[in-house]
């Protein structure tokens, strides 16, 4: 993976090759293209001079700059444009707080702008604008902004901006705003309110929040990336940086572009006129001396139709570019799992071998050992009271025997320090092996104490050598000594800044940047071991983390309270992975939770539709045979037995989670909620009631076939619904909860 790390802080602006205005590009781009021979690859991307405007029009977009820095994005679809943007008079979009003072009074000379080639960043098509301005209240301070579209993402405007001293006394600079936006949904639709849009927030903000939301009047969310959030007793932390608003006709997301993990925030909060505010927010805290230059991360702002599946893909399209790779699937990542968390905290080999001939029964050849089994947490070895001796690789030894793999739960980078209590069995934390034998390895505070990770643990800093080359011994004890067969890595966030003298950092967020190479050693040498493997990251309650993501291959709806949000969060995978990713759905038991907190929860969710209408691998974490009242709920009895036993075979046949996922249907404006996946040359459709308790009825639309006559069948029943015409692909239909259809040729059936 190549990981940019941007430099924010510098003595002169970096040079480029020469530019031109806009006027002498065009005239050169005429008179070039007079006595050139004509190119096979015409650049699509045109900047022209409007009075006080510059508009930059790609094949499917149009960006106006104005003289404010406002960057206006509108989508260009069916011989229209379309806008979310409705910028007020002189609002800056991107601006420094100098001393508590927001300084928001820039004014650039569009004028006198500079046209150049781009930076290469997305491609070597497009065109790289360069325009500078100044503050009438604070005129020391100069500020350049940069934005650069590509042919190949014509939906797509990146943008830096930087402050220079042009002073002689030292400014201070306390945070800079990026990206500002007002959005309002009734430039489209004069009927609906400004704020009537729904949205995605990709912070890793609160456990069971979700990440898919309607805005209202009222509507306020922080949305902080890579920070520990200590907001209950399970903190949170990481999240991938882009909100994304969209109504039925346009949608708009903004979001940070660099290929590391930054600390700041996107605000989002709706006005007092009804409009959407949403930015990027940095803290900087740092004084610019005489001569200094301050530039931004790199930024981006995305048009798109459609829901938030868009952006995210688009985003996860520009870091391939940019140089993060994803971890391929391994045919063991769609294989359905059963988890052994039922059994909860204190289980014993006895309830997990007595699992196997029902596992067998059932069909299931993944399982995984989940939390317990450990005395320690960063030292991980087994409980002497549970697993005696070498009783946990019997146990591994016991599924192998059986035909079934295993994983093995835990969590990297955290560690029992001596402060702080279990909030599983609410003990106090004890002082682990791994920081008594090496106590520097800690991620300290400013004031030089242990932080608190997640799970109020403390934490070990991964940007440190020594630290690596011990999550790679671990990974080699879990894999080749203990024989499992991959990692359910839970609580995966982010870790806090770490101000260890002993480190030399050359920056706190040092630790931050460097999650993500942890997470690559235990990947690369599991699979190193064991080709055929699962490495799973659980960014439990929350989306997951752009440190991680890469160093996955198995990603998972991560504690989702209901079905709604298992769906949401598959499709949010696909997304960004890619729609053939394998996603694991989670215990189908969380798809039904009543929640009083994150630690008094009923799962008794039996919603198997959810996971496999949307192509997510069925899990399960059913407690078998009957261990008396503590694991009632989630006992498989011989009624749930059945249900299982149904939905299971459904998925081994089908096995949609190897589909390709496809982009048909927007959450939110049709309805009902549905879904597509292309396998084997049929589509397979999942439509969802609005409310579970009552039948819906009405017309489906099957969109994405090709040309022809299809076959329509209920494949969860096996009954024949009827024939459809792709030029009017239309079904009436009634149904409870959910409906799965297969749709396969009528040409192709009659070749058979």
């Amino acid at each position: 993976m190549l990981r940019s790390r941007p430099h924010f802080l510098r003595t002169n602006l970096a040079v480029y090759p020469a530019p031109l205005s806009v006027l002498t590009f065009a005239l050169l781009v005429s008179l070039a293209g007079c006595n050139q021979p004509p190119v096979h690859q015409q650049e699509s991307t045109i900047v022209s001079a409007n009075p006080g405007t510059l508009v930059v029009n790609t094949a499917a977009a149009e960006f106006r700059l104005l003289p404010s820095g406002y960057l206006q994005a509108s989508l260009l679809r069916d011989g229209q444009k379309w806008t979310l943007d409705d910028p007020p008079a002189n609002t800056n979009a991107d601006y420094p707080v100098i001393a508590g003072r927001e300084t928001g009074d820039f004014v650039l000379d569009l004028d006198h702008a500079n046209v150049s080639a781009t930076s290469g960043r997305l491609g070597s098509r497009g065109k790289r604008i360069e325009v500078s301005g100044k503050s009438s209240s604070l005129p020391a301070l100069e500020k350049t902004f940069v934005v650069e579209v590509y042919d190949d993402f014509p939906n797509f405007a990146l943008s830096t901006v930087s402050y220079k001293n042009v002073g002689s006394a030292d400014i201070p600079l306390d945070r800079v705003v990026m990206q500002q936006h007002i959005l309002n949904a009734s430039l489209q639709d004069h009927a609906a309110l400004p704020y009537a849009m729904w949205s995605f927030h990709g912070s890793s903000e609160a456990w069971g929040k979700d990440d898919v939301m309607q805005i209202g009047p009222k509507f306020t969310r922080a949305n902080p990336m890579q920070t520990m959030m200590h907001n209950d007793e399970n903190q949170t932390g990481g999240g991938i940086p882009v909100v994304a608003f969209w109504t039925g006709t346009v949608g708009e997301a903004i979001g940070h572009a660099e290929t590391v993990p930054l600390r700041l925030s996107l605000p989002v909060n709706t006005l007092a006129s009804g409009q959407v505010n949403a930015n990027i927010t940095l803290d900087a805290n740092t004084r610019l001396q005489p001569g200094q230059v301050y530039t931004t991360p790199l930024t981006f702002v995305s048009v798109f139709h459609g829901d938030f599946y868009e952006p995210l893909s688009l985003y996860s399209k520009m870091l391939q570019v940019r140089g993060l790779s994803l971890a391929h699937p391994t045919d063991a990542d769609y294989q359905a799992n059963w988890c052994g968390w039922g059994y909860e905290m204190d289980f014993t080999p006895k309830q997990m071998l007595g699992t196997i001939p029902k596992l067998q029964q059932l069909g299931l050849r993944w399982a995984t050992l989940d939390a317990g089994w450990f005395k320690s947490r960063g030292d991980w070895e087994p409980r002497t009271d549970t697993f005696p001796d070498d009783s946990l690789q019997k146990v591994v030894k016991a599924y192998h025997d059986a035909g079934i793999h295993l994983t093995l739960w835990w969590i990297p980078l955290v560690v029992e320090d001596g402060h702080g209590k279990d909030i599983l069995n609410h003990r106090p934390y004890q002082l682990s092996n791994v920081v008594k034998q090496h106590p520097d390895w800690l991620i300290l505070d400013e004031k030089g104490n242990p932080v608190r990770a997640t799970a109020d643990l403390g934490a070990l800093c991964p940007a440190i050598p020594e630290v690596k080359q011990y999550y790679k011994q671990l990974t080699e004890r879990f894999i080749r000594d203990w024989d499992f067969d991959g990692h359910k890595l839970d609580f995966s966030y982010t870790v806090p800044a770490c101000y260890n003298p002993k480190h030399h950092h050359k920056s706190p967020n040092e630790s931050i940047e460097a999650v993500g190479d942890v997470y690559k050693i235990i990947l690369e040498t599991t699979r190193a071991l064991k080709p055929d493997s699962v490495t799973q990251a659980c960014p439990c309650g929350t989306p997951p983390s752009l440190a991680w993501l890469p160093y996955i291959d198995q990603a998972v709806t991560a504690d989702p309270v209901g079905s709604r949000q298992v769906r949401l969060r598959t499709k949010m995978y696909k997304a960004l992975l890619g729609p053939q990713a394998a996603v694991y759905g989670d215990h189908v038991e969380l798809t039904e939770v009543q929640l009083s907190n994150t630690l008094h929860e009923v799962d008794k969710g039996r919603d198997f539709a959810s996971e496999i209408g949307v192509g997510a691998v069925l899990g399960t974490k059913f407690t078998w045979p009957d261990y008396g009242p503590k694991f009632k709920i989630v006992e498989l009895t011989p009624e749930k037995e059945a249900h299982w036993k149904k939905w299971i075979d459904i998925y081994q046949a089908k096995m949609l989670s190897r589909g390709e996922f496809l982009d048909l249907y927007t959450y939110g404006y049709d309805s009902p909620e549905a879904y597509a996946i292309a396998k084997d040359g049929r589509m397979y459709y999942a439509f969802y009631a609005p409310d579970k308790l009552k039948p819906w009825h009405g017309e489906i639309e099957l969109r994405g076939l090709a040309p022809g006559r299809y076959q329509v069948t209920d494949y969860e029943i096996g009954k024949q619904l009827g024939l459809v015409d792709a030029q009017s692909p239309k079904l009436r239909v009634e149904f409870s909860q959910h409906l799965l259809l297969e749709v396969s040729s009528v040409a192709e059936r009659s070749r058979r």
